[in-house]
This record gives structure tokens, C-alpha cells and sequence, in this order.
């Protein structure tokens, strides 16, 4: 049959679609194109519904009143664009017109859903829309006569949707090149689309060859295009889903709204934002979850970076607030959101004034005008429909609302925007502490996001039941999924077979291949650090914790001056070579350290690096809290103090200035730091699991002209990265589900332990849960048993019972991982029983009078030296992302065997660090080479003397020291040529050097 493969069988298709599930088939002999209306529906509309109104027209006007309301129309539309006009409605003299009905949230209004019924949805086909030409668009779709959007549709027998979009920006422009004319369909048009049987993408501003166009595919197996569709085209879901009638109505009048942004030209020229197919559905379908279930909810939204989270927010928050069930009952009586970006809140209020025309919708607790605590109180107990808080301040919001009375007959919607929600150092400590989080190290500085958050309220019931929770997050950890996770079958108990997931996803690999974020990966170049340390004074060595010493004499290499001046050359002329020049010469880099001191000496190192090479390059400093480096240049240093140029300005905004190109970081805008033009990344920490992916993620936003990133990692195992991203590529999953069992066993356990009575336990809590009882009762009850504990660890300490020892240590940490693992799996498993209840609350409460802090001595690191030194840089690779790996969750808990940190030689530590050391020099070389050196300056009396009555830091400053190690080092040229002229034209490795020869020479000139 003839023309099967063209373009017309498919428009067919869609039309015959429409048509049969209320839309109205227009011609385009009936269309107004200078007008760019369908005044036929126009007139109906207005007549039909509003006909008091019309009669006021009619009457001034007579005969002439159609041909007036359509040039009004005509003219405000292109003053106010379609959508105010649509939303909003018009006057003219003392008539007010609305344009359209759209659905109300509720049935107690017949007289809206009797208008609403009545909306005119007309598709013309192959409409000559063009005042300058005879061009026709395929499909174009419109609202009671003004049009809304426009479709060009491509067989993919002959085309693809890339042709489409060639199409529209070639011959499809808003203004006509040769006759400077405005096309009015095409400037007042809300959306574009082009559409081909297997893909489709979509703008709302044509601007000829600049015009953007974004992919509106549904995604196929989490990644891009659409699953083919056993029942016909691929994309039929645009047709069936979203110009379905009352879909299509709640988009133009519930998700399309103009830009916000500042703009120089008239409001109509800003853009309009239309839903991507995945905000839309994602929306659609939680708002549809909500208002069948109610309140006491959890969802789990995983959406990429470059999803659109901002606006998918807005939509739901929106939407959750102004929802009904069945029964006419509002399902939510406020949202609140978490979120630390001001723009989500400046976007909220801006969408919202467009959606309901007005405002004091929004309240935003941010300290300004009155405390925190009092602007949330007034803000919840004032029925404020939407309230914004901070990640510092949401844990407050829960304890408000279960303290109060007049607050706890109410119903909450949270929604927790994860990846913009990230606080470190001190405030991070503050909130681990606000809710009962375990602290870290000393210098602990580990961000703590949203999702942390939420998951520590779960805990222990935490969550009252009049609240349901949104969690958007692009990265889920393990015990997020299981908590907020929906089971693929509620009706059977989480398994193997039955494991949580996501209620919504849009995948890392969607995003990049829809080119919304770039892989990161694409470009990773790690280097291999390798060094060797020597010991002096091997014969008294002492016996030191083996982890405490790897991991002190790597942060002693990590701080090395030598170690950071090498990075720091590789990192500024990298950066001066192959990334500054790129995008126009705007990009940004991020070097990312492993502690507070080093960004302080990375910092340090490349200012100086800089000056002294005169190079352009602005450096900026991140770390929180103060930091005191008793071994580096003297002074206490902070943001304030390593970045005196910006006045105490916001460093995120500092950095957006062209000035400054290359941010030194420590556990600081790892996470929720969103900067288009950051191009490179030097890692030199260690990163796994989540961190990793947040970490390397601040580099994969879009940005015009970015097209590639580049990092070099200094530490990190690349197939351990690649491990890392796979997880999260496709959809985070779970291997398994915890084993509700755990628990049972650690009480068994626990109670076999006879360090405590089931009286104990239960008087305990029975006195806790009661109002009436004091402190004191509970003291009287808890202080014996801790006693008991105590006593018997001095017993066994006393008489070096290793085995009771062990015990002991190994009975706190099953009562740690019971209340660990109890207050996660009691949110998850019902165990009908109060028992394991009554000993979560015992063990909870006598951990803190049995735990006290162990101090652990200092390891002595002042006789280490570093002999090599090499940076090594490896291929250039692509990490290849594919279908990931499962997060695995609690399995077992408690049953590992106690042990105690294993005592052995420091030498032998280092000795073990020497292996990965290589270069071309053997380490008989190297020995040679500084026993030669140290033995000719014993020679001089005058050195033997001043390293016998000196320090090495006093020797270092003898000018006869430095002397005398120079002319030995040149009368060694002859032997030793190679390793010499390497010292004598590097200062750098000179001073290295000097103190290591200083080292060497102490102990046997104080033995003479």
C-alpha cells in the first residue's frame, strides 16, 4: 500500500486519537493568523460560559463585539503571553473574561467542574499558520482558541526526530528572516514539539539555529529513548499520557510557568519552563500515591543530577499543598521543605504567584527577622501552607511538632532536598549531636546531609505518623533504600525476592546520554604516589598500634613539603595548560584534600606556585573551623584568614567571579555544591562508596562550550571508583534486605552476658517511659549496673585477663550494634513483643555511664625521614560505566571476635611502606649515596661538633652546615653524577635533603 512509510499514516494515528477521547479536529481555513487564534472556540468559549459577561460586551459593541474581544485577546496575549492570559483571564471595559476552567482539587463546587467540562481542546492538522509564506506545521494544539503548542512529526521510515528539530530551527523561525515579520503562533506558542515514532524532544522558544531542544522520552531500561511499544509507536505515550485531557489541562495550568530569573527584556520574553517527561510522571504519580494513602508515608525519589530537581520540588510542593482525597479531606494541612538553596524558595514563591495569582503562600525560616525557633513556631502553628527550612533546623520542626498539642492533630508532608543539603565541621557536629547521630573523629569534618537526617529520625519511632516523607536523592545509601524504599509487593514482608526500591527513578546514565550532565569519568588520570621512609635509631625501636602508625605516617607524608610541592607543580600547570583556556577562558578547577592542614599548606604552596610564575590564577580556600599547623608556617588559619580578598564574602559566590579559578577543599562542597564551570578536579584523598560519586559529581554539570572533565587522582584506585559510580549508573539496589533476626540474637547474647537482670531491664524502663518518675529513679536503677561493669573491667585489667577483656569490650559493642540496629529494623519489622523495646531503652541509656573515651598516645614520628619521593602519572583512561552493583545492607551484626590492636615495630611499618617504591635509582643507590654524604660531613669537626649541642631544627639554620653539605654534595659529582645534579638544581629537593643528612648525622656524632 502506498505512503505506509511516510508521515501521514502516523498523523493519522494521532489524530484519530484525539479525537476520540475529546479533542475537537479543527481546519486550517477556520484559523486567524494574524490573530494566531481559532476564534470559532474563542467566541463559543466566552458565549457558553460566561454569557453575563458577554452580554456587557454585546451591548456596547453590537454587531462589531466579536471582532473587539478577539483583537483584545490578540493584543494581551502578546503583551502577557498565552499562559497569564490562559491562568488569569482579561478585561475589557467592565467586562472580565476568564479563558479557561481549569480542574479545581475538590468536588464541592459543581458549578467549577461544569466549566471545567466545557474547555474546547481543538487539534488542527497541516495548519498554514505563516503571515510571510505558505508553511504549514503538522499538528498544533489549542486551549479554547489559543493556541498552546505546535508538533512536527517525522516517519522513521524516512526521518528521525533529529530532522524535526532541523526543521524548526531551519524553517520554522519566530521571525521571518526576509520580511522581518513576527510569526505569531510561533512566538506565542508555549511548546514545541518534534516527534518522530520512536523518539521526541521538545523547546519553548524557537530562535532559529540556537534554539535548544530537550529530550521528552520516557527512558528505556534507565537509559535513553523509549521501550518499544508491542502495541504500536514508541511514543504514543505523548498523544495517550500527556495531551490526555485532563493531564494536558493540569500541565498548562498546574506545571508551566515563566522563568524567574532577572531579565533586561519584557516578561514576555522570559522562558517559559515546560515539564520534562520525568518531572511530570514523577509528580504525577506521587500526588496520585498521597492522595490514596494519606498521611504516614515515605517515598523515595531517585533522581541524577541534571534532573530538574529544583522544579520537580516546586511541582510536587505546589501540588501536596492544595490536595484533597475521595473524600473532599485536605491530605496535607502544611509541606514542609528542606533545602539550603535560596533559589528553590525565591523559585517556589515566583511559580506559586503565577499558579494562584497570590502570594503569602511561602513562609521561609531563616533567622532574619526574629529567632529561628519562634519564625518556625508562627510559621506551623499559623497554617502556613508551605514552610522552607534548613537541614539545621528540620530536626526542631519534628520536635515542635510532637511537643505540640495543637500541632500533633495535624498532617505533614516533608520533602527533603538531599543533594543541596549538606553542612560539615562544627555545624555538622552540633547536628549529630541535636539528633543523637554517634560523633567521629576528634577532627571529624564528614558532612551530614539530609538523608541523614531523615533516616536518624526513623530511628526508634521517631517519625510521628501524621507525616510523610519525600526523599529526593541522586545517590541513596543503603539503609535510605530500606527505609523509604516501596516494595515491588507491599503485601508480603521485605526478602530477597521482595527487596525495596526507588518509587521513582531517572538514572546517572539517562542523564548523561541525554546530555543533561557529563560523565565524569571520561577522562581520569590517576598517579601513583610512591615513597620511601627510614627510621632512625633501629636499635631502640618501640612497639606502636600498627593502624594508629599507618595511618599517622601517611598523614605525615600527605603533609610532607616535599610530597605537596611535587602535587602542587603536576595540579597549577595542568590547570595553566589544558584548563584555564576552556570555556572562553571561565573554568574553574577543585582540588580536593584530605584534611583541614592540608588545604592549609596545599593552599599555601600553590599561592606561592603562582606568584612565583607569575601565572593569573585566583585561589580561594574551603574548610570550616580554625586550624593551628604547629609544624608549617606559625598562625592559626580559617576561611577568613587564607582568603583576605573577599572580605568574609560566601564562598560559593566568591568563586563565581572570574577571579578566582582553583577552590582548595576539605570535606566542604564535596556535596550540594553546584558550579557549572567546574572543568577539573585533583583528588588527593581517599575516596569509596558515595563519597566518591558526590565527590567527582560537582564536576558534571553542563555548561555552553563545557564539553569534557578531567581528574587526576592522586590516591584513589580507579577500579574502585568505577565500582563506586556503577552502583549508582542504572538504579541504586539492594543485594538483600537486614535480617530482622539480628536482633534476637544480640539480646540472647547479650543477656548470657549475667551483667545485668530482666528486672533491671524492666524497672528501667518502666520508670522511663513513666511521666511521673524523675532523674533520680533512673540513676538509682542504671548507676549499679554500670558500677558492676566497670568494677569487673578494673578486675580484669588489674590481673591481665585478656580473655575477660575481650569479653567485656565485645559486650559493649553488641549493646552498640543492638541500638543500632534495633532503632533501623524496628521501622521496618513489627516483632510484636515490647521486650526488645524495653532493651533499646536500657542499653541506650547505660552505654554512656560504661563508655569512656580512650586516649590513645601519640605516636612519635619525629625520627622519620623520607628518602624517595615520586609521583608517577599512569594512562589516561575512560572508566567504562555499566550496569552497577548491589548496596548491601545489616546482615549480621556482633559476631566479630575482639582483638587488640596489634603492637609492632614502627621500622617494620615503614619497611612495608618501602615496597611501592619505584623509580630508577635501587634502594642500594640511595644508601650509598646518603651514607657517603653523611659520612664526609662527619668528617668536619665543626659539623660534629654542632650536631652533638643542637636539635636538627638548629642545625638546619648552621650556615657551616649548609656549607660544608654543599661542597660535599659537589665533590661527589664524580660518583655520584645522576642523584647530585638532581640536589644542586632543585632547591626544593635540596632542603628535603638537607634534613634528612641532618637526621643522619645526630646519633653518631652524639656518640662521637
Amino acid at each position: 500500500m502506498p505512503g505506509k512509510h511516510t508521515e501521514l499514516p502516523f498523523e493519522d494515528a494521532i489524530v484519530a486519537h484525539l479525537t476520540a477521547h475529546g479533542w475537537l479536529l479543527g481546519t486550517s481555513n477556520h484559523y486567524n493568523k494574524e490573530l494566531a487564534l481559532y476564534p470559532e472556540d474563542v467566541i463559543a468559549w466566552l458565549q457558553e460560559t460566561q454569557p453575563l459577561e458577554w452580554d456587557k460586551v454585546a451591548s456596547l459593541h453590537n454587531s462589531g463585539a466579536e471582532q473587539r474581544i478577539l483583537d483584545r485577546l490578540a493584543k494581551l496575549i502578546g503583551t502577557n503571553g498565552a499562559l497569564a492570559v490562559l491562568r488569569h483571564g482579561f478585561q475589557d471595559v467592565s467586562a472580565s473574561f476568564a479563558m479557561c476552567q481549569f480542574a479545581a482539587s475538590h468536588t464541592l463546587n459543581p458549578a467549577i467542574q461544569e466549566r471545567h467540562n466545557r474547555v474546547r481542546l481543538r487539534v488542527v492538522r497541516q495548519l498554514r499558520y505563516s503571515v510571510n509564506n505558505d508553511n504549514a506545521i503538522d499538528l498544533v494544539l489549542f486551549i479554547n482558541g489559543i493556541p498552546v503548542a505546535t508538533c512536527e512529526l517525522k516517519s522513521d521510515f524516512t526521518q528521525c526526530v533529529d530532522d524535526a528539530i532541523a526543521q524548526y530551527r531551519h524553517d520554522r523561525q519566530p521571525k521571518d528572516p526576509q520580511t522581518k515579520r513576527d510569526e505569531p503562533l510561533l512566538k506565542r506558542a508555549l511548546v514545541h514539539f518534534a516527534v518522530s515514532m520512536t523518539e521526541a524532544a521538545m523547546t519553548t522558544a524557537l530562535k532559529g539555529k540556537e534554539t535548544v531542544f530537550l529530550p521528552f522520552n520516557m527512558g528505556n531500561n534507565g537509559a535513553k529513548g523509549n521501550p518499544p511499544n508491542p502495541d504500536g509507536y514508541a511514543t504514543s505515550y505523548l498523544w495517550e499520557r500527556i495531551f490526555e485531557r485532563s493531564a494536558w489541562l493540569e500541565i498548562i495550568g498546574r506545571f508551566v510557568h515563566a522563568d524567574s530569573k532577572p531579565d533586561d527584556a519584557a516578561r514576555r520574553q522570559k522562558t517559559i519552563i515546560f515539564p520534562r517527561f520525568h518531572q511530570w510522571d514523577c509528580v504525577v504519580k506521587l500526588v496520585a500515591a498521597a492522595r490514596a494513602e494519606g498521611a504516614g508515608q515515605r517515598y523515595l525519589i531517585q533522581h541524577s543530577a541534571g534532573s530538574g530537581k529544583t522544579n520537580s520540588i516546586s511541582w510536587l510542593a505546589h501540588h501536596l499543598s492544595d490536595l484533597y482525597d475521595a473524600a473532599n479531606r485536605k491530605v496535607f494541612d502544611t509541606i514542609i521543605v528542606i533545602t539550603d538553596r535560596n533559589v528553590l524558595d525565591a523559585q517556589l514563591q515566583d511559580a506559586i504567584y503565577q499558579f494562584e495569582h497570590k502570594s503569602g503562600v511561602i513562609a521561609s525560616v531563616t533567622g532574619e527577622h526574629d529567632s529561628k525557633s519562634n519564625e518556625l513556631a508562627k510559621a506551623l502553628e499559623g497554617n502556613q501552607l508551605i514552610v522552607i527550612v534548613t537541614i539545621q533546623t528540620f530536626p526542631f520542626v519534628i520536635q515542635h511538632i510532637s511537643a505540640s498539642a495543637d500541632l500533633k492533630g495535624k498532617k505533614y508532608a516533608v520533602i527533603a532536598d538531599e543533594a543541596h543539603s549538606s553542612q560539615s565541621g562544627s555545624v555538622a557536629r552540633r547536628l549529630r549531636q541535636t539528633i543523637g547521630m554517634p560523633e567521629g573523629s576528634a577532627d571529624d569534618e564528614n558532612e551530614i546531609d539530609a538523608e541523614d537526617i531523615l533516616a536518624k529520625q526513623a530511628e526508634g519511632g521517631r517519625f510521628p505518623k501524621n507525616i510523610s516523607y519525600f526523599a529526593f536523592t541522586a545517590t541513596p545509601k543503603g539503609k535510605t533504600i530500606e527505609l523509604f524504599g516501596s516494595l515491588p509487593d507491599p503485601t508480603k514482608p521485605p526478602s530477597n525476592e521482595n527487596t525495596p526500591q526507588p518509587f521513582h527513578m531517572y538514572t546517572m546514565q539517562q542523564a548523561i546520554e541525554e546530555g543533561f550532565i557529563l560523565d565524569v569519568l571520561k577522562n581520569y588520570t590517576p598517579y601513583r604516589v610512591a615513597f620511601k621512609l627510614a627510621h632512625k635509631g633501629q636499635e631502640y625501636d618501640e612497639t606502636v598500634d600498627e593502624k594508629s602508625a599507618v595511618k599517622s605516617l601517611i598523614r605525615w607524608v600527605h603533609l610532607h613539603p616535599y610530597n605537596i610541592a611535587q602535587k602542587v607543580q603536576i595540579i597549577v600547570e595542568h590547570f595553566h595548560e589544558y584548563i584555564m583556556w576552556r570555556i572562553d577562558g571561565k573554568a574553574k578547577a577543585m582540588v580536593v584534600t584530605g584534611s583541614r592542614k592540608e588545604a592549609v599548606r596545599y593552599t599555601q604552596a600553590i599561592k606561592a606556585y603562582i606568584r612565583e610564575h607569575h601565572y593569573q590564577i585566583g585561589v580561594l580556600a574551603a574548610f570550616s573551623g580554625d586550624v593551628t599547623d604547629e609544624n608549617g608556617v606559625p598562625g592559626v588559619f580559617n576561611e577568613y584568614t587564607l582568603n583576605p580578598d573577599i572580605h568574609g564574602q560566601d564562598l560559593r559566590e566568591a568563586f563565581q567571579e572570574d577571579a578566582y579559578r582553583i577552590m582548595l577543599v576539605a570535606n566542604k562542597f564535596q556535596t550540594g555544591f553546584d558550579q557549572p564551570l567546574l572543568s577539573a578536579m585533583y583528588v588527593d584523598k581517599k575516596l569509596s562508596g558515595i563519597t566518591a560519586v558526590q565527590t567527582l559529581s560537582r564536576l558534571n554539570r553542563t555548561y555552553p562550550g563545557k564539553e569534557v572533565t578531567f581528574i587526576l587522582d592522586f590516591v584513589n584506585n580507579p577500579d574502585e571508583i568505577l565500582a563506586a559510580f556503577q552502583q549508582y549508573y542504572r538504579d541504586a539496589q539492594l543485594g538483600d534486605v537486614s535480617d530482622p533476626n539480628i536482633i534476637h540474637d544480640l539480646q540472647s547474647k547479650l543477656d548470657g552476658a549475667m551483667l545485668y537482670t530482666n528486672d533491671d531491664v524492666a524497672a528501667f524502663a518502666s520508670a522511663y517511659v513513666l511521666p511521673t518518675s524523675s532523674q533520680k529513679e533512673l540513676a538509682a536503677i542504671i548507676t549499679p549496673v554500670a558500677q558492676r561493669i566497670i568494677a569487673e573491667e578494673k578486675r580484669a585489667t588489674d590481673t591481665n585477663d585478656t580473655r575477660q577483656k575481650e569479653f567485656l569490650a565485645q559486650f559493649r559493642k553488641d549493646m552498640q550494634s543492638f541500638v543500632r540496629a534495633y532503632e533501623f529494623l524496628a521501622q521496618i519489622v513489627d516483632y510484636g513483643s515490647t521486650d526488645h523495646e524495653k532493651h533499646n531503652i536500657f542499653y541506650r541509656c547505660l552505654l554512656p555511664y560504661i563508655n569512656r573515651r580512650t586516649e590513645h598516645d601519640e605516636i612519635d614520628l619525629s625520627k622519620v625521614v623520607m628518602t624517595h619521593f615520586h609521583v608517577h602519572r599512569q594512562e589516561t583512561r575512560d572508566l567504562p560505566l555499566a550496569e552497577g552493583a548491589s548496596i548491601y545492607p545489616l546482615s549480621e551484626v556482633g559476631s566479630g571476635a575482639l582483638h587488640e590492636p596489634e603492637q609492632v615495630y614502627l621500622s617494620e611499618i615503614i619497611q612495608r611502606l618501602n615496597t611501592v617504591f619505584e623509580g630508577e635509582l635501587t634502594d642500594a643507590d640511595i644508601v650509598s649515596y646518603t651514607t657517603h654524604i653523611r659520612d664526609k660531613m662527619l668528617e668536619s669537626e665543626v659539623v660534629r661538633q654542632q650536631a652533638r649541642a643542637n636539635t636538627q631544627e638548629h642545625l638546619l639554620l648552621s650556615p657551616d652546615f649548609e656549607r660544608e653539605l654543599q661542597n660535599v654534595i659537589i665533590a661527589a659529582m664524580a660518583n655520584h653524577m645522576s642523584m647530585s645534579k638532581q640536589l644542586l638544581g632543585n632547591e626544593e629537593k635540596m632542603a628535603y635533603f638537607r634534613r634528612v643528612i641532618a637526621h643522619m648525622l645526630q646519633q653518631p656524632a652524639q656518640r662521637g
